[in-house]
Parts: C-alpha cells; structure tokens; sequence
C-alpha cells in the first residue's frame, strides 16, 4: 500500500513572510511633483527606487535624500515610455532582492495644443506613458503590494473631470487615470491595498519654462508641489480614494457636475487659448516628465 507523505503544517505567518525586502516604487522622480513625493516618502521612512529616463537628475536627489541621514534611494535610469518598462523595472528590483511595497504613477507627460495640429506619433506616446505604463504598473504586483498591505498612488489631475479642447488627448488620458484609480480603489481593498488618485490643478514646475509658455498660473488654483506630495501621502496612508490639493480646485471637479457639458468646453477652450501653439515642424510642445 502506497503511503501517503504528510508535509508539516506551517504557521499562518511562514506562508505570508516576504521573500524580498519592501520598497516605494516612484515614477517620474525626476522633477516636479514626483521629487517633492520623493522628499515626503523619505522623510518618513520609506525605501525608494526613483524611475526616470533622466539618471543624473535621479542620482542628484538620491544623494540629497541620503545626505538629510535616509537610505539612499535607487536609482533605476528607465524609459518608461517603452512598452518593456515596467518588466524591466520588476527585473531590477527582483535582482536586488526587493518589491514594491508603495507604487507612486507619477511619470506623465502633456501636449499644448489642438490634436489635428499636433504631431500624432506624440499623442500616441502620451497615451503609452500615461495610460498603458501607469495600468500595466498599477496591475503587476498587486500580490506583493497585498503581502506588505501597501498601497498605490496614481497621479492624474483636474483634467481628469472634463474635456479639454487643445489639449485633447492630455486631458483624456488623466480622465482614465481618475476612473481606473477609483474602480481599483474599490476592487482592492478587500485585500488591504490602498489605491489613492491624487489630482492637482496647476503647479509651478518645469513645465511652463519647458514648454513655452509665460503666462502666470491662477493663483485661486495654484498649489505648490510641495504641498501636494504632503497631500498625496496623507491621502495614500488615510486610505482615501480621492485627494484634490486647494479649495480652488475642489470647486473646479464640481464645475462638470452642475454646468452644462457644451459650456464645460466653452470655457475650458477659452482657458487653452492662451497657451502656445503646436509648431509646424519638430516635436511639438511637451510637458517634462514627472509634472501632472
């Protein structure tokens, strides 16, 4: 008669115990809001690998972070517009023997202008970074993100709440990030993973340098980077759904909701008109990774 081997059973905390050491995975670390989330993080205590393409601007604020006595940072030098990233990211962190314990989506990019104008194989990289990279992100390691009861933070804006003529393409983008943050915000938390959607207005970044355009921000709607990264983590750490930094721009989010949608695009075409157009030749304008 065959005998039967009986494996001893193990103890409910030997099934759950991580392999690989816990650690906040932030894109789009390079400037912007993504460094003012990187300086928060730190500041209370969590391990970070900063992803960008723009590795000497990394390796700089790993070196401040580690100078104010942190952990220094990892740096990880990745296009996270290609569409192995995110496989190449999981490849690095597993060789160092970490996972993510926190995600931050920060990485983005927008375009200024009207979407026939602009150059089409651009939108379509938009539409790479701020859709496809930020879902497969977001997806790929819910199980060690439910090991360590983490949490995500996607990083999507104001935008997200209406339609945004010369911008087009921008503002349907973070309309995702906001619809696909909320749904996993319900969907995960029965396994004790936080999904957060933070969704600034204007802040003063590189963006407006970069881009061209010199007009002052409104001051009602203008929120420091700062103060929405201390925003973005109270909101992660609380468990809410939704974080909209500045009075300012609570009451915009409510504006689709009361105002007519013919009027919504009146008035959001009337706020784009003042920004530049797209050129007729070379890249169009483009907004600096790391800004929302």
């Amino acid at each position: 008669m065959a005998r039967t081997l009986a494996f001893p059973k193990l103890p409910p905390y030997a099934v759950a115990m991580p392999l690989y050491r816990p650690v906040t995975v932030l894109t789009g670390a390079s400037s912007g809001i993504g460094r003012a989330l990187a300086h928060v993080f730190a500041e209370r205590g969590h391990e970070l690998a900063l992803v960008a393409r723009r590795e000497p601007e990394l390796a700089a604020l790993a070196d401040e972070i580690a100078a104010a006595n942190r952990k220094r940072p990892l740096v990880l030098s990745v296009d996270l517009g290609r569409s192995d990233a995110p496989a190449r990211i999981s490849h690095e962190l597993i060789a160092r023997g970490l996972e993510p314990a926190v995600l931050i989506n920060n990485a983005g990019f927008g375009l200024a202008g009207a979407a026939a104008a602009l150059d089409r194989g651009e939108q379509l990289a938009m539409i790479d970074l701020n859709v496809r990279t930020l879902t497969d992100m977001s997806l790929r390691w819910i199980d060690s993100l439910t090991r360590h009861r983490g949490g995500i933070l996607n990083v999507a804006s104001v935008a997200g709440f209406m339609s945004g003529p010369n911008m087009a393409v921008y503002y349907a983008t973070k309309a995702y990030v906001l619809s696909f943050s909320e749904a996993l915000h319900r969907e995960l938390k029965p396994r004790g993973v936080r999904v957060t959607v933070l969704a600034p207005g204007p802040v003063p970044t590189e963006f407006q340098a970069r881009a061209g355009i010199g007009r002052k921000l409104p001051r009602l709607l203008t929120v420091s980077a700062e103060r929405v990264a201390r925003a973005g983590y109270r909101g992660l750490m609380g468990g809410k759904r939704l974080v909209v930094p500045g009075l300012g721009n609570k009451l915009v989010t409510f504006m689709p909701r009361v105002l007519p949608r013919s009027l919504m695009l009146r008035l959001v075409a009337a706020n784009q008109s003042g920004r530049p157009k797209a050129r007729k030749e070379g890249w169009p304008r483009r907004w600096p990774e790391g800004t929302a």
